[in-house]
This record gives C-alpha cells, sequence and structure tokens, in this order.
C-alpha cells in the first residue's frame, strides 16, 4: 500500500507518495537466471540496474551506438576541429521525477551532475512573457498564482471561464483521468474550460508539445495528467535541473560502468531481430551474435522498435496483444538544430526559452550557459553554442527549409544572433516519439503481458501512477524489473511518486460536487 514518502528521501513535497519495494531476498537463491533487456534508453537502463542489483544475470541489447535512447550523445568534429558531442536535444529534470533521480543516485548520490535553471520563462510572438520564477510551489496557490501573476491573464478572461469544466482538473486520477478526458482532445478540453488564448498558447501548448503533437491529436488525459503533476499535484512545481555535461558524460557512461561491475553485458550497436519461444521455456534471442536463452524479457524499445520486433516475433505473447501493439503510433517528426556562432547571446538570456507565436520555433537552449562542454568551448572562441527545436512537424516539410526557419526565428526572438557567424551547425531530423492520440490509451501496452515472462517499459507504456515522459520511462522500467524479481522471490524497487488524486479534500470534495461529469 502507497504511504507518504519519509522526509528523508522525498523532494521538498511533504505529500510525495512511496509505494513500497515488493517483498523477497535481496539476492539469488544459486540459481543462475537470465534476462534480456531490450532496448539502451532510460527504461531500459532503470530496468536493468534493477535486476543485475538482485543478481540477475542481465544482456542489455541497444541496436544504436550509445545509450541513454532519446537522450543519447555522440562525438562530432566540428569545423575548427574541435570535439563535441551531440544530442537529441535538451531535456528539463524536473524535481518531481523522483524515480528518474533515483536511477541517476546510482551513480552520483548527491546529484551534483545535475544543476538548477532559474526560471522556465515563456515568451509570445505578441511580446507576452511569463515566468514560474515567482509562482509560488505548493496547490493550489501554484495554479492560482500562475494565473494571477501571469500577464496572459486579465480579470475577464478569468470571469470567462468555464468552471465547471475546469473544476475536475483539481482531482486528477490515474487511470480514472483517462477514462474522463482519453476521448478528448487537448485543444477541445481547453476549448470547453474556455482557457484564455494567450495563456493557452504559453503555457498548455507549449506543455503539450513537449509531448511532440499538436494539440488537436494529443488526448487531454495527457494535458489533464501535465497540470496534475506541474500545478495541483506536486509542491516540486515547474522547477528544473539539467546535467553539467553532456548526457555520455554526466550521466550515462557512470551508469554503464556500474552495470558493467554488476555483470551485465552491455551490447551497443546491436538489433534483436526477433523473439521465440524456448523449447524448455523461456525465449530465444535472435542477436547478430546468434540465438541466445533468456529467462525473461524486458521489452524497453520505443513505438516503431516495438512493433517491428513483435511483427517479426509471431509467437510472442499472444495474437490480442500482438494486434494492439500494431495499431500503436508514432508522434509527428521534430528537428534539433544546434549552432556554435562566433560571438555570444546578451548575457541576461536564460538558458531555456520556451516560445510560441515564432512559426515552428518552441524552444531556445543556450547551451553554454549551463553544460560544461559548451561553456570551454564558448570560452574558448568567444562564441556560443545554441539549441532550436521544432516540435510536431509537417513530415512532408524539407528538413533543411525547416532549420532555416528555425535560425530565422531565432533572429526574431534574440536579435544580436543575426550578425554572428555559424561557424558549423548540425541538424537532428527524428521521428520516434509516441504519440498519445485520442482515444489511444486503451491500445497502449502494459507493464505486464499475457506472458508473466515478458514485460514492457518505456514513455509509450501505460501505468496507473501518475508519471509522464522520462519518469515514465524509468518508473516503468522499474515496474518491468519488479515483475520479474516478484516471480523469483526477490526484492524490488521502492518507488515514488507525486499523489495520486487531487492534494486537497475540500477542492477534491468541490470537484465531485459541481465539476462537469
Amino acid at each position: 500500500m502507497a504511504r507518504p514518502a519519509p522526509a528523508a528521501r522525498r523532494g521538498r513535497d511533504r505529500k510525495a507518495v512511496v509505494l513500497p519495494a515488493p517483498p523477497g531476498r535481496p539476492t539469488g537463491d544459486g540459481a543462475t537466471r537470465r534476462c534480456a533487456v531490450i532496448g539502451g534508453g532510460i527504461a531500459g537502463l532503470a530496468a536493468a540496474t534493477a535486476l543485475a542489483e538482485r543478481g540477475v544475470r542481465v544482456t542489455l541489447h541497444e541496436r544504436e551506438r550509445t545509450l541513454g535512447g532519446r537522450l543519447a550523445g555522440w562525438p562530432t568534429e566540428l569545423a575548427d576541429g574541435s570535439t563535441v558531442t551531440m544530442s537529441r536535444g535538451f531535456h528539463a529534470f524536473f524535481r518531481q521525477y523522483y524515480n528518474l533521480r533515483g536511477l541517476l543516485r546510482r551513480v552520483d548520490p548527491g546529484l551534483e551532475r545535475l544543476r538548477p535553471l532559474p526560471d522556465y520563462p515563456l515568451r509570445h510572438g505578441s511580446g507576452t512573457y511569463d515566468s514560474f520564477a515567482r509562482v509560488p510551489r505548493t496547490p493550489p496557490w501554484s495554479a492560482l498564482g500562475f494565473a494571477l501573476l501571469s500577464p496572459s491573464f486579465g480579470r475577464k478572461d478569468l470571469t470567462r471561464m468555464n468552471p465547471r469544466a475546469a473544476l475536475p482538473l483539481l482531482d486528477v486520477r490515474v487511470p480514472e483521468v483517462y477514462q474522463r478526458y482519453d476521448d478528448v482532445s487537448a485543444l477541445a478540453l481547453l476549448d470547453r474550460v474556455r482557457f484564455p488564448e494567450a495563456a493557452r498558447h504559453l503555457a498548455f501548448e507549449v506543455f503539450s508539445r513537449s509531448f511532440f503533437a499538436d494539440p488537436g491529436d494529443l488526448s487531454a488525459a495527457e494535458l489533464a495528467l501535465m497540470f496534475h503533476i506541474y500545478f495541483l499535484g506536486s509542491s516540486e512545481g515547474l522547477h528544473f535541473d539539467v546535467p553539467d555535461e553532456p548526457y555520455p558524460q554526466a550521466l550515462w557512461d557512470p551508469l554503464a560502468r556500474r552495470l558493467d561491475a554488476h555483470g551485465v553485458d552491455i551490447r551497443t550497436g546491436a538489433a534483436v531481430a526477433a523473439l521465440e519461444p524456448g523449447p524448455g521455456g523461456g525465449h530465444l534471442v535472435h542477436t547478430p551474435d546468434g540465438v541466445e536463452h533468456a529467462d525473461a524479457v524486458v521489452l524497453a524499445l520505443d513505438t516503431a522498435g516495438l512493433t517491428e520486433l513483435t511483427a517479426a516475433s509471431p509467437e510472442l505473447c499472444d495474437a490480442a496483444w500482438r494486434a494492439r501493439i500494431g495499431r500503436l503510433r508514432t508522434a509527428p517528426p521534430f528537428l534539433v538544430t544546434r549552432l556554435w556562432t562566433d560571438r555570444p547571446v546578451d548575457r541576461h538570456r536564460p538558458g531555456f526559452l520556451g516560445t510560441s507565436g515564432y512559426g515552428p520555433l518552441d524552444n531556445i537552449s543556450v547551451l553554454n550557459a549551463f553544460e560544461g562542454e559548451a561553456a570551454r568551448w564558448a570560452e574558448k572562441t568567444g562564441g556560443a553554442v545554441l539549441e532550436l527545436h521544432a516540435y510536431a512537424a509537417d513530415p512532408a516539410r524539407d528538413p533543411r527549409g525547416l532549420a532555416r526557419a528555425l535560425v530565422e526565428q531565432l533572429h526574431r526572438v534574440y536579435p544580436e544572433t543575426a550578425a554572428a557567424r555559424i561557424v558549423d551547425r548540425r541538424d537532428e531530423w527524428r521521428r520516434d516519439c509516441p504519440l498519445f492520440a485520442v482515444g489511444g490509451h486503451a491500445d497502449r501496452p502494459t507493464v505486464d503481458t499475457p506472458d508473466p515472462t515478458v514485460t514492457v517499459a518505456g514513455d509509450l507504456v501505460r501505468t496507473d501512477l501518475p508519471v509522464a515522459l522520462m519518469e515514465r520511462a524509468a518508473t516503468t522500467g522499474f515496474l518491468a524489473a519488479n515483475a520479474h524479481l516478484r516471480r523469483w522471490g526477490l526484492r524490488g524497487q521502492t518507488l515514488w511518486t507525486v499523489p495520486r488524486r487531487g492534494r486537497s479534500a475540500p477542492l477534491r470534495l468541490l470537484a465531485r460536487r459541481f465539476g462537469e461529469s
């Protein structure tokens, strides 16, 4: 049963919830159990860690040459001869990402490799600018404070809102939130609430596009869950940290060394082609090196990888499960453009800025403001390292033209960059994020499958815990490992979440009594 988290381990939120580890032996009973973890992103790394710590023999398969999934990084040489690390872009490590942070604590107990950014500023092309720095963190004052402090909200806007439609957001619960809102788009929910247009663009559209989807295509349940996680379910607020070096150096290389010390066989650049039942139970794993046996499998793949492996494994789980996997969809593509320039930006520019109303530009990062490698390059050259994101891009659009448009919008937002010469650039055009489509919740896989020796993990997985994005990946990775550990009588991993319902009893009562059904 869930209980309030001990003060020594939770964040600043006294209502954070701990889910005790499944009981069992701390290590194995002498039997050699083998588990194949397929996918080396956050979910796979979490699963491999929890299993290896209990003495399970883990083989971690990753088709790319580097670990980290959508937070992977790799070396590249710039035109000036510098060797730097390229990645797929900025990610914010929010304070309520308890399980992800718990994974990182394995190699960094004090989380000293994470540094705070002071604000999550949002700017609209009309000139409106929002900041969360002065917004109270404790619900419900966090949401009320945002409305009162934001220039996007006027008194008339507040009086025009539909309170009956908004009240259920005061008591978001999982999985009930999907029963209420999954058949509605995020855009339709904002229309129903009559959320002010300016605030909609600055706040909720920015969040919805962090799912790499247009608000008209995104399930309103995911947007409501985000509202709970960041505003009314947690007092951690929108305060976040970022790694002080590129992802491999700060996070994944140290974790890989720890996994290696626990006997994990890490295989990068090696995709699993298929799975089939083993002759004496378990699974035969078809790899580039041959066929190997595993007693259990964790599928920690992205949407495309999961659907491809399932299609190539006609005996995996059962036909109904495989059909659901086959219906999963991938979100529209996104573009990350990173620029190395010959002169700096204004020193008052934030490390991260969310944008709306600037064409395809969704945010700007000044990497040398917080990342050591970028800062050293900027100090050596007198320049800057900038990163531009475009989410939910038109699949038919030419990425080169989109990249040019991002740079043009950068000049609008930060005019001093127009005079800068681009020393070098990298453009990453990707399409591998899950789409949380309207009405799609039922088709999304759960951690458990019809085969108890197969579990699924990743940010695409549905779970009855209030988690999203990177935290959903870490949480389901641990849950996938726990399912196997429980079967083997081994102790599992303790988990943490924000409260699983609205924090305030009076607000919960208000939502039930007067909210729209």
